[in-house]
């Protein structure tokens, strides 16, 4: 991929266009690094912050990063013309293989948030060798039922969409205990995100299916992520028992669940048990925020618990025995806490 293709980019995918940003050039047979945002946010709301954070770019300098905008929610999109089928989650995930052959990666490491997590899982289902490893922040893998769509479609009659929205990225207990960070995103998500473009994502979002995910050795058959997974979530989340079960159905083996105190700390040792980032620095990581509605609250949790396997993935053993490959902090078999 030539260093031009630094910045922003129209993909043309089987479902529409993609809007595409690239920060970086590719590094060797590195994988990059591909962001998938929540519903109501888009990449510049969801991570400019989290990749802005000096020790993020000490990780990002080793990878290209590639942040995809579902349809129509990037800064400044037209609107969708009347009648316009917004892409099943399901179609969402098939057309991120356009992206990753038009820059020519070989492969990815996804971070998803929310609605972005179950985007990025799907496309490690239907694509699992396009895939080496996923960052999942509060995933939740399941379908609404009936009476959680029909408290949906009421809240939806009852409330602005952003309000709406905000019920799905924060707590009940944040909404109302922190109103200024609350408020600064009701301003957002009502003026960087065109509104009907909105609507329909969000719409897409909770007529999702359950996410086909067994614990392997549970059901006949049973499908689930072949890559090295992170899960992680907030205290008070909303999807926090989505993400508990999550955790429940994937292989004990390849998972990692977490609570950070410093998700950039975190990230660096998931890239490390994967044979990347041979060198951590030995200090605590400054202080500041984190990048949105979704990653805020993760900032809250004074420790975390970090239980992850040294084993990964056998489709993906360059992972193991990359050149850069490091011992110990990475490929962690106990608990650690990690302190804000």
């Amino acid at each position: 991929m030539p260093e031009c293709w630094d910045g922003e980019h129209d993909i043309e995918t089987p479902y529409g266009l993609l809007h595409v940003v690239i920060r970086g050039s590719p590094k060797g047979n590195r994988p990059a690094i591909l962001t998938y945002h929540d519903v109501g946010l888009n990449h510049k709301l969801c991570f400019n912050t989290f990749f802005n954070f000096e020790d993020m770019q000490e990780i990002t300098k080793h990878f290209v990063v590639c942040h995809v905008d579902a349809p129509g929610q990037q800064v400044g999109a037209s609107q969708f013309p009347q009648g316009y089928q917004f892409p099943s989650m399901e179609q969402l995930a098939a057309m991120l293989p356009s992206v990753v052959q038009h820059f020519g990666f070989k492969y990815v490491i996804g971070i998803g948030v929310g609605a972005g997590a179950y985007v990025l899982a799907k496309f490690a289902l239907i694509f699992p060798d396009l895939v080496e490893g996923l960052v999942l922040v509060n995933i939740d893998p399941n379908g609404k039922g009936w009476i959680d769509w029909a408290a949906t479609k009421l809240s939806g009659l009852t409330s602005t969409l952003p309000d709406t929205v905000l019920s799905h990225l924060f707590s009940q207990e944040e909404l109302v205990n922190n109103t200024e960070l609350v408020q600064s995103y009701r301003q957002q998500i009502g003026n960087v995100v065109n509104q009907a473009n909105l609507q329909l994502f969000w719409n897409m979002y909770n007529s999702r299916r359950d996410l086909d995910i067994n614990r392997p050795g549970t059901v006949p058959n049973a499908k689930t992520l072949r890559c090295p997974v992170m899960l992680v979530v907030g205290d008070n989340a909303p999807a926090e028992d989505g993400v508990v079960e999550c955790n429940s159905k994937l292989d004990p083996t390849t998972t990692t669940f977490l609570k950070p105190g410093k998700l950039t700390e975190a990230f660096k040792y998931f890239l490390q048990g994967m044979g990347y980032i041979a060198y951590l620095k030995d200090r605590r990581l400054s202080g500041g925020a984190v990048p949105s509605a979704s990653m805020t609250r993760l900032a809250r949790s004074r420790t975390a618990s970090l239980t992850s396997a040294s084993s990964v993935d056998g489709s993906r053993p360059q992972a193991c025995t990359h050149s850069e490959s490091s011992e110990g902090l990475g490929q962690v078999n106990h608990t650690m806490e990690v302190s804000c």
